[in-house]
Parts: structure tokens; sequence; C-alpha cells
């Protein structure tokens, strides 16, 4: 049963997604791999039995459950891009790096966007704006590492509504700009990210809410 399986392009991991490349192009649909996740089945890459080779460089690892990730050649060349980006700031693994960018563009669940966020592939150039924003802010590499450690999440943020908008509400509302600035950020990134203001009667969007601040 599990030889039959395997000869599926639907693949089911534990709890990670993998970009595999398939021998047979008759198992490709429009050059696209569907891959799923389900935490209950888990299939050892030794049990593949070179029906598939696992492809170190196209693997998106996830916690979640029940992730669908459909990646083209187009689209894989775009991750790799953005995955290059990031590759520059702090040390993080390129597993690291996949869960940034799956947290920041929906291919992995996060509670900052709860049921909103759609999945949509990164580009590169977005990812440079927001990294270059964060450097002008006084931010250096490692710095940028931590952060999005910490809130990788931002990458996926509106640059001009919610980042630069923030930053402007924390400089004119509480005087907070520079080396203070740069200080707030390391300690609760996700200030970059708040889209409302609950006064205290909730909305039931915390994760986003300047409540928290």
């Amino acid at each position: 049963m599990l030889g039959g399986s395997l000869r599926s392009p639907l693949l089911t991991f534990d709890s990670a997604v993998h970009f595999c490349s398939c021998p047979d192009p008759a198992l490709v649909t429009n050059s696209k791999l569907l891959i799923n996740v389900n935490l209950a089945t888990c299939v050892p890459h030794n049990a593949l039995r070179g029906a598939y080779a696992i492809s170190r460089n196209w693997k998106l690892h996830s916690t979640a459950q029940g992730q669908v990730a459909i990646l083209s050649d187009e689209d894989k060349i775009t991750w790799e891009s953005c995955r290059q980006a990031l590759s520059a700031y702090g040390s993080a693994s390129e597993e690291e790096i996949d869960k940034i960018l799956g947290k920041a563009f929906g291919h992995v669940h996060s509670p900052y966007w709860g049921e909103e966020r759609k999945k949509e592939v990164p580009r590169v150039e977005v990812v440079s704006e927001v990294l270059i924003y964060l450097k002008d802010l006084g931010l250096d590499d490692d710095d940028l590492g931590k952060l999005l450690k910490k809130f990788p999440e931002v990458l996926g943020c509106s640059l001009e509504n919610e980042m630069k908008a923030n930053v402007q509400i924390l400089e004119k509302e509480w005087g907070i700009k520079g080396k203070t600035l740069k200080n707030l950020l390391l300690r609760n990134p996700k200030v970059l990210g708040y889209t409302i203001d609950c006064k205290g009667d909730c909305m039931a969007q915390c994760t986003r809410c300047w409540v928290r601040f």
C-alpha cells in the first residue's frame, strides 16, 4: 500500500512541507507539485526507495496541520531569490528562512494573521524594500536577524500603511525615534504591524492591536 501511495505526486510528511523533484513528468500537472501535510502520517525519507529525489533546496518546513503548498517552477525561482535576500541577515538556517517566509506570506499558520492571511509567493522586491527600510531605522544585519526571528510576519506587512505609519505614530505621539526606536523594535517588533486600537473595547484582534503597546 505504501509503494502504491508513493507513485502519486501527493506526498504526506510529518509537520513539514517538502518541494520534491519527480522523475516521471506524467505525475506532474502544469509543472506544479501539490504537497500536503498531515501530522497523523509520516513517510520517512528512506521509505521513498528512489521514487522521488528530495531536493534540499526546495522544502518548506511547517508546524501547522493541513498546510498545502503549490509552487510552479517560476514560483520556486522567486522563493529562492527571497531566501538569498534573507540569508545575509543573522545566522538563520535554510529551514529557519523558509519558516520566516512561510509565516510572513501565509504558508505557515501564524496567530498574528488569524485566518485572514491568504497564501502568496513572496516577491524579492517587496522583501528587499522592507529590509532596506528597517536598516534605515538603524538596525544592522544582526539586529535584522533577531527581529525577523521574533516577528517574521513583518515581511508580509504593508510598508506604507503599517510600518511607516506606525513609526510616525511612535514618533509623534510618544517621541520615540533614533536609538530609542531601534531598541523598541528589537524588544517588541510587532509594533510595526499594529493595525487597530480597540481602546480597551476588545475587537478580538489582540495580536495586531495597539493596546498591547
